[in-house]
């Protein structure tokens, strides 16, 4: 289809963008600024999936004002929310509520859906699909809880789980794809690029 694409991720997620770049593709990043407090969905999958399509779109409307075309650009937009003993959870509102959550979670599973949006800049084309994967928490002690929750790491991410840092140890098994845990699915990313007529080779940096 021409010359290399641009892939923006509408996302701050450093993992994401690590996630990325171990598979090859360097992604600038614009922060969507999405609210997602302001939607409301029963379903989790339904509510990953439209924020999503906020913050794809949202990014991808704002480079169509902050500059002329400049080559083929798509724009990635991903949201991630676990569903757990009929909740949605995305991030802790704080130390406490992680806590809560993990004493909740230990030695139980729980379902991570992930969702993506991938928006053609020039042509206007949008592919979209929800990834989801079951996820077995360790029975942890509460001394493992309390120092997780204490190194900050759950208070960033949905679920407060990591599978790709220091959660790693508390994740007994998964089903299902493990880039979608950590909130971009790999061969999702390759489906949607197919479904919008390119390759996930495209997207590889030169060598």
């Amino acid at each position: 289809m021409g010359a290399k694409p641009v892939l923006v991720l509408a996302s701050a997620s450093p993992a994401r963008k690590a996630l990325l770049h171990a598979a090859g593709i360097d992604a600038e990043i614009i922060v969507s600024g999405v609210d997602e407090s302001a939607v409301d969905a029963t379903a989790p999958d339904t509510l990953c999936g439209v924020l999503a399509r906020l913050k794809a779109h949202a990014v991808a409307e704002r480079l169509r004002h902050r500059e002329p075309a400049r080559g083929s650009v798509l724009v990635l937009g991903c949201d991630s929310v676990l569903a757990f003993d009929g909740q949605i959870l995305g991030k802790p509102d704080s130390a406490e509520d992680a806590v809560k959550r993990w004493h909740a979670m230990r030695g139980r599973s729980g379902v991570l859906h992930t969702g993506h949006c991938l928006v053609d800049l020039e042509s206007g084309d949008t592919a979209e699909r929800v990834g989801s994967t079951t996820v077995y928490f360790a029975e942890l002690s509460d001394e493992e809880i309390d120092a997780y929750v204490g190194s900050g790491e759950p208070l960033w991410v949905a679920g407060a789980f990591t599978i790709d840092g220091l959660g790693g140890p508390f994740v007994e098994g998964i089903e299902g794809d493990h880039s979608n845990v950590i909130g971009l699915s790999l061969p999702l990313l390759r489906h949607l690029l197919g479904d919008l007529g390119w390759s996930i080779t495209d997207l590889w940096r030169a060598r």
